[in-house]
């Protein structure tokens, strides 16, 4: 992570914070900006919390469309109300449901 801070020093102490927690969600799941918020204790800090991930300068890497509203509802992705978080969503579900469907082959 320190790396990535050297890269883009426009963000802020607490857009780390964000970025850093978003990590933390398995592929396939999904958490609220409040679990976010309350991750990097600051638990009233939701809106801001969605704002930083706003600003995700690293979307492939950072994934902040696992970050959801506390009712269940998906949200913006990247600003933009267009159902991409949605669809982005359906896809890992799928992906992570079929690799746990996957049985290894023994060698």
């Amino acid at each position: 992570m320190e790396d990535l801070k050297k890269m883009n020093r426009n963000l802020t102490a607490f857009e780390w914070a964000v970025l850093k927690a978003t990590l933390a969600i398995p592929f396939g799941e999904t958490r609220s900006y409040q679990w976010i918020a309350n991750r990097i204790r600051r638990p009233k800090a939701v809106r801001a919390v969605g704002q930083a991930l706003r600003r995700n300068p690293y979307p492939l890497i950072i994934p902040c469309h696992r970050v959801i509203r506390s009712d269940g509802k998906h949200g913006g992705y990247a600003g933009r109300m267009d159902g991409r978080k949605t669809k982005l969503l359906s896809l890992e579900k799928d992906i992570a449901q079929q690799i746990k469907n996957t049985k290894m082959k023994k060698n």
